[in-house]
């Protein structure tokens, strides 16, 4: 097997670039449309997390989880809330060394730092 790339649900490509580019600061790799007007498919990275997300209805479902490992979660959670955006303040668990955070269609992210 090799990488995993997850298809994160949205509703809003005016939102999902909001939160993902502008606050998360994943670059959007390239988009698809059958044709103007219909829903939008994209991919999204940052690093080595690579993320679909996707409007159309049958792909996933709305309310799912994804955990990203990163170097250390303390530091993003510091960088996410030096931002200030507006719709996310996010926080940090020491235990298990984690970030989470809801994305705007309900869809929940965690940044963990691996266990050493």
């Amino acid at each position: 097997m090799k990488r995993t790339v997850p298809i994160i649900r949205m509703f809003d490509e005016r939102k999902a670039k909001e939160f993902y580019l502008d606050f998360l600061g994943f670059s959007c790799d390239w988009e698809h449309r059958f044709e103007a007007g219909l829903p939008l498919y994209m991919q999204i990275s940052n690093g080595g997390c690579v993320l679909h997300l996707s409007e159309h209805y049958g792909d996933c479902s709305p309310g799912s989880a994804v955990r990203i490992e990163v170097d250390d979660a303390k530091r993003l959670q510091e960088e996410l809330l030096a931002k200030r955006y507006k719709f996310a303040r996010p926080g940090y668990d020491e235990e298990w060394d984690q970030v989470s955070l809801t994305d705007p269609f309900g869809n929940r992210l965690h940044f963990y730092t691996a266990k050493k």
